[in-house]
């Protein structure tokens, strides 16, 4: 770089860092800004010689995080310290966590070293999975929750700079973010970030799906605002009367969530109906908070006819984040269904910044006591070391996001629960000994049986007795986290006393068989009986589902095992070597792998049946060889982020010679001939077989699904267009 270039670069990093001091939502004190100056000359010296992809001086990078801490977070001068201070551990030789307390003091040391500890969690060789990172990143909670917000902060920043990275790499950190991030920042309650994220998220994962919806919703913005004014019109004179200082604004529904309602609801952009909400932030004391809400409540439903079953009170009763508003959906102009939030500007900031406005706002010692019942929550799942880490983070993700439901105790206690709670959920959530006790459950005063789903509002009452123990139906019933993990706790203890046991019957049986009980015959044997650990095939042995005749098969085959490994480890050839590759692909269909296209053995996997023409990706399984996934399975997110190693490039190429089965499903207005001209239009098709058909009709509607074979993509996109065209036929997709 030419000194005029550095200069220009200085400048910029003084600027930028003028800007952090003028963007902090806290009133900063001399004392404050005093620390934020050293952390960031510090930051500046430890990382003078570091540069990012982009080629930009590195240190922007932490002052962009710090402002994210400082503006749209809201937190204190520490963190905004320590969010400069959070890779200088890691990046530089020079500063030590010693130097970092002697400078900054004992709180900013713990932050960052709670921050060096998450860095340096994935370049562990030993640690498998992403979720195990994730579940080693909460426990640093016990030290500050503030690790885990800043690290959200530089997760976000970096997810807005990640153009000049390889795609792969987009790909992975985007799963990642997809994944645990943003289910981490909704949970914080940092739910503008948590959206950022996720439009971030999808723009690395389905860019062509995150271009169409920002495209078309550009398009649509002058629609919106236009629409937005007339729900204005209606309603700003009665507003205006009640001497009400409020004000009234548009809100886009984020790309993520109108992509989600596209897939789950299989529409297009234009029948999305809520594309947006109307939000009304008004001004008030917090003594008269509640009532200047209902107020504004009922003069929208005085002009805006109201839907009953979408009246949302998070007044009353908080979400656990801290939230408050009032939602309600109204029969807007046009005839069109519009969510209205209405809500006072402090919680407008709450929704905004989380429980950084909440400490701004508090009463008595509310937020501290949320966020520290929150932490205290979270540590019990995470030190259960029961539960597979995997499976944990599946299981805190389902808590995070489920809606929740209030109950009542006997005694008038009110405890909230996930939606979808039985009372099981509510025994474990009393205490773990009622829950391991429980024999059966009341629910206002009437029997009911465990897996009954409790309702808000429900009294419920938890009788048990002292010879009851957890069975595993107890894990169809249970819905919380907390509930599930103590049961599978309790289940692997009874587990493991059974395997100790059939341990030992397996060595005498073996003996008789004269094979020796080591590690090699263990592997061998859990391999043959298709089984996932040695626990697993002990416990078999226990209970006497692998019997003697069992054992004495796989002694016998023990012989041949080691020819067909080798066997199945053998790579097929792609293509006769006096045939040219070109002419191969473009007359026959292979579905190939990696960057030298091999065609490898592999299976379809069932959770997304991919079909010739679908994007694809391959899954390397522990024991079932490659898996093929569709690149927008409903698993392939988690794959992606938590074993992204095992993830194998895979592509179709022109399909030809073999046959797929799939389902499309279809509805409508019921009229005469309508089967006669469906049936017509699948067989007239020479290249799709149909296996069987069910239709329904209810009252003039009528739905259907067909199961037809098909041996491409485009095959079947023909197919579902020209059933489309069936007068009569309203939706038409495929499963």
């Amino acid at each position: 770089m030419t000194e005029v270039d550095i200069e220009k670069e200085n400048a910029e990093i003084a600027k930028a860092y003028k800007e952090l001091l003028k963007v902090s939502y806290r009133d900063l004190s001399d004392e404050d800004k005093k620390l934020i100056r050293q952390a960031f000359e510090v930051a500046v010296d430890a990382h003078k010689d570091q540069r990012r992809k982009s080629g930009e001086a590195y240190i922007f990078h932490p002052i962009a995080v710090a402002k994210i801490v400082a503006s749209e977070i809201g937190l204190d001068a520490t963190s905004i310290a320590a969010a400069l201070l959070h890779d200088v551990v890691e990046d530089s030789d020079d500063y030590t966590k010693d130097d970092i307390e002697r400078l900054f003091g004992e709180t900013v040391a713990r932050i960052v070293d709670g921050l060096t500890k998450i860095s340096s969690l994935s370049k562990e060789k030993d640690v498998s999975t992403q979720a195990e990172n994730f579940r080693k990143m909460l426990l640093t909670l016990n030290d500050d929750v503030r690790v885990i917000i800043i690290k959200i902060a530089d997760r976000l920043h970096n997810m807005q700079t990640m153009d000049a990275m390889r795609l792969d790499k987009q790909e992975k950190i985007a799963s990642e973010t997809l994944y645990i991030y943003a289910p981490l920042a909704h949970r914080i309650g940092l739910y503008n970030i948590k959206t950022e994220l996720e439009d971030l998220g999808l723009k690395y994962t389905e860019p062509e799906v995150y271009n169409d919806i920002l495209e078309k919703q550009k398009e649509s913005k002058a629609e919106q605002d236009e629409y937005i004014q007339s729900f204005k019109k209606v309603i700003v004179d009665s507003l205006d009367k009640e001497g009400l200082n409020y004000e009234i604004k548009g809100r886009p529904k984020s790309i993520h969530s109108i992509r989600k309602k596209m897939v789950k609801q299989g529409v297009s952009f234009d029948e999305v109906y809520d594309k947006f909400a109307v939000r009304i932030i008004y001004k008030s004391d917090f003594k008269n908070e509640k009532f200047l809400a209902w107020k504004i409540y009922s003069i929208v439903t005085d002009h805006f006819i109201p839907n009953p079953t979408r009246l949302r009170d998070w007044i009353s009763s908080p979400k656990s984040t801290g939230y408050e508003a009032l939602h309600i959906t109204v029969m807007g102009p046009k005839n069109r269904w519009v969510e209205v939030q209405i809500r006072s500007e402090r919680m407008n900031e709450i929704a905004e910044k989380g429980y950084a406005a909440h400490y701004k706002y508090k009463q008595g010692h509310t937020a501290e006591d949320a966020l520290d019942s929150w932490i205290s929550k979270l540590q019990e799942a995470l030190e259960s070391n029961e539960t597979n880490a995997v499976d944990f983070v599946e299981q805190f993700k389902l808590n995070l996001y489920s809606k929740e439901i209030f109950v009542f105790s006997p005694k008038g206690d009110l405890k909230s629960l996930p939606k979808g709670a039985t009372p099981i959920d509510f025994a474990f959530s009393i205490h773990t000994e009622v829950g391991m006790k429980t024999k059966g459950a009341k629910v206002n005063g009437k029997l009911v049986p465990l897996s009954h789903e409790l309702q808000s509002g429900d009294q419920v009452e938890i009788m048990t007795a002292e010879n009851i123990k957890p069975n595993r139906n107890w894990l169809d019933y249970a819905t919380t986290a907390r509930a599930r993990s103590k049961i599978k706790s309790s289940l692997k203890a009874e587990k493991k006393d059974v395997a100790e046991e059939g341990k030992e019957i397996l060595r005498r049986k073996l003996k008789q068989l004269k094979i020796t009980l080591d590690e090699k015959s263990v592997n061998e044997m859990v391999n043959h009986f298709k089984l996932k650990t040695s626990l697993d095939l002990f416990y078999r042995i226990g209970i006497g589902t692998i019997d003697n005749k069992m054992l004495k098969e796989y002694a016998s085959s023990r012989s041949n095992m080691f020819m067909s490994y080798i066997k199945s480890k053998i790579r097929k050839p792609i293509i006769a070597p006096d045939l040219d590759k070109d002419e191969i692909t473009a007359k026959y269909d292979q579905l190939v792998f990696g960057k030298e296209e091999e065609q490898l053995d592999y299976k379809l996997s069932s959770c997304c049946n991919p079909i010739p023409g679908d994007d694809v990706f391959g899954f390397l399984t522990i024991n079932d060889g490659i898996k093929v996934h569709k690149k927008n399975c409903p698993n392939a997110l988690s794959l992606q982020s938590n074993y992204a190693y095992r993830i194998m490039k895979a592509k179709w190429i022109d399909s030809t010679q073999q046959e797929f089965a799939t389902q499309i499903v279809l509805s409508g207005i019921d009229n005469l001939g309508l089967v006669n001209n469906i049936t017509q239009v699948i067989s007239s098709n020479m290249h799709v077989n149909m296996k069987s058909l069910n239709f329904d009709t209810d009252d003039g509607v009528f739905s259907g699904k067909i199961n037809v074979v098909v041996t491409n993509k485009n095959m079947l996109h023909k197919l579902i267009n020209n059933l489309k065209k069936i007068n009569g036929i309203h939706k038409v997709s495929r499963v």
